[in-house]
């Protein structure tokens, strides 16, 4: 079943431009163009006109997407169905959070002894990235950390909500504080105003819920460093360089670190995020399942990325 032309006029749609949709699609410009070019003149009338260097669907144009996408969904499930029916397929993973990467290292050597005919493809990337893969569908399913479910079109499911913690050096003098009493966010405004943060990149988590913290207490905080690498967050705490705000699952290396909870609580929610036209076959199902239960299983430490 070719869809070729199918896929080209969809990614165009999406793009809006020729020479972006061909990047994505690993052709040349001048294909693409001739390709559309020709679909054009077998169908008799245009699919897209330029508004200000932008490609935008004619009516027409709109018909043709709407039909392409469900006769390449139609393929898709076709496939699948296919290769159920012999145990084979292709499970394409988006990671963003060490609690998926260690759910995901633990799920995937059962799931291939029993279902050795599939193959689970894992890319690492950023929320948004993943966020925007998921509802393109390039990518199956997502494991990642939310602040609201609400910002994602497709099928989220809660499986924890884990909390926020301000980590801070035990050479830094404020560790002399007990950990056991939460910190007020007044407190923190007051205590480390004047102290460097090391923070995670906009649009990630942890970013966020500082950011909301730094705005309720009228505090711009002094920023060093920026990373979504957790091990370089914790590694900057340790040495003192910065204070930092850690998720829950990643509170380690108490020896160094100070954890304290804050007052008001800040969460974050741990998803998993699935395409909306995902047509599972038993393996998918089987799959998706052992990634809920391994959840429910492991509720007293969950999903440390390390091992102290």
């Amino acid at each position: 079943m070719d869809v070729k032309n199918l896929r080209y006029v969809i990614q165009i749609a999406e793009r809006k431009n020729i020479t972006k949709a061909a990047g994505d699609l690993y052709i040349s410009q001048s294909s693409l163009s001739q390709a559309l070019s020709k679909l054009e003149q077998e169908l008799g009338v245009p699919l897209f006109y330029r508004v200000r260097g932008e490609l935008v669907m004619t009516p027409a144009g709109q018909l043709y997407v709407e039909a392409a996408k469900k006769v390449v969904e139609i393929q898709k499930q076709l496939y699948r169905d296919i290769a159920g029916l012999a145990q084979r397929g292709h499970i394409t993973v988006g990671v963003t959070s060490n609690f998926g990467m260690r759910m995901i290292s633990e799920v995937v050597p059962w799931f291939k002894e029993k279902y050795p005919g599939y193959t689970v493809e894992i890319t690492e990337v950023s929320v948004p990235a993943l966020i925007d893969a998921i509802q393109s569908e390039q990518l199956d399913l997502g494991l990642t950390a939310l602040c609201d479910v609400k910002q994602v079109e497709a099928k989220v499911e809660l499986l924890r909500r884990e909390e926020i913690l301000l980590a801070v050096s035990r050479q830094n003098e404020f560790s002399g504080r007990p950990t056991v009493a939460p910190l007020h966010w007044e407190e923190v405004a007051e205590h480390f105003k004047e102290t460097s943060f090391v923070l995670g990149k906009q649009g990630s988590t942890l970013r966020d819920v500082a950011d909301q913290l730094f705005r309720a207490v009228e505090v711009v905080p002094q920023i060093c460093c920026e990373s979504n690498n957790v091990i370089t967050l914790r590694s900057m705490v340790a040495h003192n360089a910065a204070a930092a705000f850690l998720a829950e699952s990643c509170a380690m290396d108490s020896e160094h670190i100070a954890y304290y909870h804050l007052n008001p609580g800040l969460f974050r929610l741990n998803v998993m995020v699935t395409r909306k036209n995902w047509n599972q076959t038993q393996a998918e199902q089987e799959f998706c399942d052992a990634l809920r239960n391994y959840f429910r299983n492991n509720q007293e430490q969950p999903f440390l990325a390390e091992t102290v």
